[in-house]
């Protein structure tokens, strides 16, 4: 995967497309295979909050490099209602949901970097990345 991938998410079946994916980009990266089930599950869940949260959005996929280091770098970005409260939605078993509040504070547990960005109005960006080691 030499150039970024950006799938969108607009139901189901783009969840599933987003996990074979990532899966593909893990190996190629090199990642082992318990970090390639941590980076899919993490996708899976961003992928699905991005969906059931905001209605949807998109993925963007990128292997990265940090010297001789490579990695894989996940963003998912939706135009939904924003996160009013970050600290609190980081928080294990926080949900508005029906779900069990493990999404965000679980896909920052799996990968190596997690970045939130969200305010009310204004959407989400989450951008995960898992380095090979």
């Amino acid at each position: 995967m030499t150039t970024p991938a950006e799938l969108p998410i607009h139901g189901n079946s783009d969840i599933v497309l987003i996990r074979q994916r990532v899966r593909t980009a893990a190996v190629e990266v090199g990642l082992s295979l318990v970090d390639q089930t941590k980076v899919v599950t993490a996708a899976s869940e961003l992928a699905r909050n991005a969906l059931v949260y905001a209605g949807g959005g998109q993925v963007r996929i990128e292997v990265v490099h940090n010297g001789v280091r490579r990695g894989l770098r996940l963003a998912f970005s939706d135009d939904g209602p924003g996160i009013p409260d970050l600290d609190q939605a980081l928080t294990d078993g926080w949900t508005t949901g029906g779900g069990l509040g493990l999404g965000l504070s679980g896909s920052r547990r799996l990968m190596d970097e997690f970045e939130l960005k969200s305010a009310p109005g204004e959407g989400t960006l989450v951008t995960v990345t898992k380095w090979a080691r």
